[in-house]
């Protein structure tokens, strides 16, 4: 196939085609900038040294910006032998518009694509237009359905670059666009009653499993053109879809293969934050506290300061792991951040007050259920607990506590449903926990606590 420059595209080419639509001489040749464009950086990929063509985007239409027109050669002027990545950049679709009516004025762009673009391209470029006119339509699971065949066709020409990997910037953009809209088209159903819960995310995790599958399995090509740059892009988009239809197991595979690679440290910070804040919410459900602070306080000491949004989303994680390890966030941090939601719940865990930590719970059940952390903050009850029989000890000064003197305490929280027995099984959980250094006098109705630290710091606990 023979290749076109930009200058014979400028020249030639584009005037041609413009004058066949009404909508080309308006918008300046859509259709064939797209095709066009993917000729020259897929059948011609690695010219003279530009093998990473990342200024092309299969963004979706509404993303793409209006192209600067640039000026023909003067007369005399060698035309250029390699593609200028920058003006390739801005050949490209000019607005959604313009590509809508272009594919309503063909009866088949598969066709138009044939004529232009070898297999599999042809295939992706024109499933590529299908999809943004469903989207023009607002009808994402038509959108989703010719997405999915832009990832699939992008795939197959994918395992065709051996030892190359500048096609990446693509893989990024197609596979990001097809979980939105499997997440869209997942909503549409539901609206209309149709389909199972999770169905269209579970085909979506199917097909960026295979791309991650192609990432994983480079292993002959050097560093710089590995594919395996690939992988926590590809691991983050995965997490997002398990974590939203609650299969947080089919998170592990990903995370040992991330965590075998020699390149889990080199790759982008927002990579990196993105897939710290999933593993520290994942750690943080399976009771893996101090791995999830070490995890959460990573994604949120390294995400951009102008990120308020991101930072925040990471808070209402990292909070409730503070605190269930004895670290408790000032009310400025609250402020600052709009999670006014913890303020008394903090107070409540601190000051060992039961009564006021059940009234915050409920008060913001909503949002802490919406957040998925309601169980968790849950489990500051047991530190709760801790907080308040620490009092009790101070009050009595002596290492022989009185089990009565703990259900007094607990009736004054207005628990008066607690007996002797429930306290006994509180105070035995604390001492298995850490929580307490001592042991429970069933003779004498005593709990015996150590005298130098009966009460150990929770940070120390683990």
């Amino acid at each position: 196939m023979a290749h076109v420059t930009i200058n014979q595209y400028l020249q030639e080419v584009r005037p041609a085609f413009c004058a066949s639509t009404p909508c080309d001489r308006q918008e300046g040749g859509g259709l064939l900038n797209y095709t066009i464009l993917l000729r020259w950086c897929f059948s011609a990929a690695g010219v003279r040294g530009h093998r990473q063509p990342r200024g092309l985007l299969l963004r979706r239409a509404a993303l793409v910006q209006a192209p600067t027109r640039r000026q023909p050669p003067a007369p005399g002027e060698a035309p250029p032998t390699h593609v200028d990545i920058q003006v390739v950049a801005r050949i490209q679709l000019h607005h959604s518009v313009c590509v809508c009516v272009c594919v309503r004025q063909l009866a088949s762009p598969e066709e138009k694509c044939q004529q232009l673009l070898e297999p599999p391209y042809d295939e992706m470029v024109a499933a590529h237009l299908r999809c943004i006119y469903a989207v023009s339509n607002h009808d994402f699971v038509e959108a989703y359905k010719f997405q999915t065949l832009v990832v699939q066709s992008f795939l197959r020409a994918f395992q065709s670059h051996k030892e190359e990997n500048w096609a990446l910037p693509m893989m990024f953009t197609v596979t990001l666009d097809l979980r939105i809209f499997a997440n869209n088209a997942e909503q549409q159903l539901q609206k209309k009653g149709k389909g199972q819960p999770g169905e269209m995310l579970e085909k979506a995790a199917e097909q960026l499993m295979s791309c991650f599958r192609v990432c994983a399995s480079d292993n002959r090509a050097g560093i710089e053109d590995s594919k395996k740059w690939g992988m926590m892009f590809l691991s983050n988009q995965l997490f997002k879809i398990y974590f939203k239809i609650n299969k947080l197991h089919l998170c592990k595979p990903l995370i040992r293969a991330i965590d075998s690679s020699n390149l889990k440290n080199d790759y982008s910070p927002a990579q990196k934050v993105t897939y710290k804040y999933y593993v520290g919410r994942k750690a943080m459900f399976d009771s893996d506290f101090k791995p999830a602070e070490e995890f959460l306080s990573y994604a949120f000491h390294h995400c951009h300061r102008s990120s308020q949004k991101n930072k925040r989303m990471i808070l209402i994680y990292l909070l409730p792991v503070k605190m269930l390890l004895g670290h408790m966030p000032t009310h400025q941090l609250l402020r600052k951040y709009d999670l006014m939601q913890f303020a008394d719940v903090t107070k409540s865990v601190s000051e060992g007050n039961l009564l006021l930590l059940n009234e915050a719970l409920a008060k913001h059940e909503t949002f802490f259920i919406r957040c998925g952390i309601f169980l968790i903050l849950e489990k500051l009850k047991i530190i709760t607990y801790r907080n308040l029989f620490k009092k009790v000890y101070l009050l009595l000064r002596t290492h022989q506590l009185p089990l009565d003197a703990f259900v007094v305490a607990m009736k004054m929280m207005q628990l008066d449903d607690v007996d002797l027995d429930e306290v006994q099984c509180i105070l035995a959980n604390l001492i298995y926990m850490g929580h307490i250094k001592g042991y429970i006098s069933h003779q004498h109705q005593k709990l015996v606590v150590s005298k130098q630290i009966p009460f150990p710091s929770l940070s120390t606990v683990s």
